[in-house]
């Protein structure tokens, strides 16, 4: 399990999003990157559409992140089995190479 208190792009309050770790500064749940990553969106959407979250925490929390990724959106998914896309990470960077 990821010590997330390790990674300085994040902060967590129970006094708000209801205690989810956010980007730091923000009320932008870091859950909401990895969803929309799975969903198909890129870095730039992602960023387009959660303002106060900065690239540098996204590619931060992806760094920090990096081989627990597919274990953490595997615990995430609900439902019927839905296969990961695999590619994501190729898309953040080439979006990050911007």
């Amino acid at each position: 399990m990821l010590d997330w208190t390790k990674c300085t792009a994040v902060e967590r309050s129970p006094a708000r999003v209801s205690g989810a770790w956010v980007f730091r500064g923000t009320r932008v749940p870091v859950k909401a990157l990895f969803e929309n990553l799975e969903d198909g969106a890129t870095l730039d959407q992602f960023l387009e559409w959660f303002p106060g979250a900065t690239r540098e925490q996204a590619l931060a929390v992806l760094e920090f992140t990096e081989g627990d990724v597919e274990r953490i959106l595997v615990n995430r998914l609900a439902g019927p089995f839905k296969p990961l896309e695999t590619d994501w990470r190729e898309r953040v960077r080439q979006s990050a190479a911007k």
